[in-house]
């Protein structure tokens, strides 16, 4: 395995390192009082490219592999969190599924407005009573001539406040179960689509979750995104493909939260010695780049063998897993480190440390990604009598 970086891939994590340091985080405390990423922020990604990591060249995007692109979010999770999710989902979950799902057309239409971040892309199958049992969905789609009429709610969906276009899981034949749910292409511009209410949450702030509104929305059949019948089990392919690129911004975030801690303990003094000079912060400190360079080595390791299309449905559950639980675990040590102002709003630990906890749920709790590693594993072996 090889996780050296092009030059030109190089070019760029620089680039966003001085963006990120120069300009983003300079501006985190203003994102946690307006709940917005500001305007010159989102233009700057659009000059960097950011919106289009996963989008092809040819459709205007940096088209790179997921090596690569994990590269960049390990230094976009070095920042606030809202903003790194905005960017995250679009070309995660958001662009994932059209890029490797899509027709011509479809490509054609969507990704070139998206690679550019004139349009923003949201990916739609959470119901209020299908969460982690994500195939219990009641969203229907019903043909009608040349169209599917799409009724239903999705909630907990991020962008959705801003994305242009949306995959949107529907049950198309209910007497088929999961294999009777398919993916259709709706833009917010679409009769009948409505943005519900605006979730407040812990953290995130920037990156705003909503719910959305399917009434009679009539979709077109061309905007069937894949396999009729087959969207429950490429949601689970776009949710798979994406978690190493999640994983990789939990690690930046435990990158950040790292430096943080290892320069104030070198400041910070108490009983006459800075507080790196205690064992018990040493401890800390030490529990911290073990975890990071393992989570590291797991990352690569997943963005390298999807690159070489192998099969990472168990270990891109177990990378998104140990992200989830090690970024928690560091977020809570650093807070510990720095004592009465990692609980200050005034200092970035507080907002790492909400911001770390939504990491257990998206994209696949972490009690559904046991449930995957099981799976696997029940898959991989073969009952051996004792």
């Amino acid at each position: 395995m090889d996780f050296t970086l092009s030059n030109e891939i190089e070019l760029l994590r620089k680039k966003v390192e001085i963006f990120v340091t120069e300009e983003v985080e300079p501006i985190a405390s203003i994102i946690e009082e307006t709940d917005q990423i500001p305007e010159i922020i989102v233009q700057k990604s659009q000059e960097l490219g950011l919106f289009g990591l996963s989008i092809p060249r040819e459709y205007g995007g940096l088209g790179l592999d997921m090596v690569g692109k994990c590269a960049i979010y390990e230094e976009l999770g070095k920042t606030h969190n809202g903003f790194t999710t905005l960017i995250g989902a679009h070309t995660g979950i958001g662009s994932v599924g059209i890029v490797e799902l899509g027709n011509d057309a479809q490509k054609r239409r969507y990704l070139p407005k998206m690679a550019s971040g004139e349009w923003i892309s949201a990916f739609a199958l959470t119901e209020p009573m299908a969460g982690s049992h994500a195939s219990a969905i009641k969203t229907t789609a019903v043909r009608n001539g040349n169209k599917y009429i799409l009724n239903g709610k999705k909630h907990y969906i991020t962008n959705a406040p801003e994305a242009h276009v949306f995959t949107v899981m529907a049950v198309t034949d209910p007497s088929k179960g999961a294999k009777g749910i398919t993916a259709f292409l709706v833009e917010k511009d679409f009769p009948g689509f409505q943005i519900g209410k605006v979730e407040e949450k812990m953290g995130l702030r920037g990156s705003h979750s909503a719910e959305i509104i399917l009434e009679n929305v009539e979709v077109p059949e061309e905007n069937i995104l894949g396999e009729m019948g087959q969207g429950y089990i490429n949601s689970l392919k776009i949710l798979t493909n994406s978690r190493a690129g999640l994983a990789a911004r939990n690690l930046g975030s435990c990158m950040k939260l790292l430096d943080y801690s290892v320069s104030y303990a070198k400041v910070r003094e108490q009983f006459g010695s800075p507080l790196i000079e205690l064992q018990a912060i040493q401890h800390m400190l030490s529990e911290m780049s073990m975890q990071i360079e393992l989570l590291r080595s797991m990352i690569y390791r997943v963005a390298w063998m999807t690159d070489q299309n192998m099969r990472v449905i168990k270990e891109a559950a177990i990378a998104k897993l140990y992200a989830s639980e090690v970024y928690n675990k560091i977020a809570d040590m650093a807070v510990q480190i720095h004592g009465g102002k990692g609980y200050l709003k005034e200092y970035p630990i507080e907002r790492f440390y909400r911001d770390a906890r939504i990491t257990k749920i998206y994209e696949g709790t972490s009690e559904i990604q046991r449930n995957i590693i099981a799976g696997e594993l029940k898959r991989e072996h073969t009952l051996v009598e004792v």
